[in-house]
């Protein structure tokens, strides 16, 4: 603690400093030395705590504090100054990332997005162009198969025609042979162009 002139005056050691005063100061120490302890006179008080050392601990005060103002100011807060501003741009350089790649992931989404539906398009334009193919080609064998089934169909109307008409000889035959047969049991004797001639008219 600092310790101001009049504090060591006043506890300095009562003794004579002169050649000529021995006799002075060995009875102004005796004096001082005989006097009450108990007195309030005869006490030293706390030095922080004495008016007197006021002026000299509110001087260092200001003294301590302008110094440490001064190493705040100086030292402190630029390096502090100096951390917020490297914050603060990594701060917005992490921003400014943030932004560019949501920008990105933007852009690639809509990319994605513009595929697909290009996809879907040309998937469907695919289904349609198939369907019809396969329509087109169902159309084409069904008129194939037609004209077969028709061409069948009158080549067995054309047979059954033959069929019946030699079926239809055949009967007139059989029936102009019965006739006759019939009537020469009948009369012991048969004109066969009279018989064919009644077959005819009866058919």
């Amino acid at each position: 603690m600092f310790v101001t002139p009049g504090y060591a005056q006043e506890h300095a050691p009562a003794s004579g400093t002169t050649q000529g005063g021995d006799a002075h100061g060995a009875a102004e120490g005796a004096a001082h030395t005989e006097a009450p302890a108990g007195g309030e006179h005869g006490k030293a008080g706390f030095p922080p705590f004495e008016p007197t050392y006021f002026p000299s601990q509110l001087l260092w005060l200001a003294i301590t504090f302008g110094l440490f103002y001064l190493f705040l100011k100086k030292v402190v807060l630029p390096r502090i100054g100096g951390i917020l501003e490297v914050r603060r741009d990594r701060i917005a350089h992490d921003l400014d990332t943030a932004a560019r790649l949501k920008e990105d992931a933007d852009a690639a989404i809509a990319a994605y997005e513009q595929e697909l539906a290009d996809a879907r398009a040309k998937s469907n334009k695919i289904a349609n162009d198939a369907r019809d193919a396969a329509k087109a080609e169902a159309d084409a064998e069904r008129k194939q198969v037609e004209a077969q089934l028709n061409t069948r169909l009158a080549d067995a109307e054309t047979r059954i025609a033959q069929v019946r008409a030699s079926a239809m000889k055949d009967v007139g035959a059989i029936a102009e042979e019965t006739a006759a047969a019939i009537v020469q049991s009948l009369v012991g004797s048969a004109d066969k162009a009279a018989v064919a001639a009644a077959v005819k008219s009866a058919e």
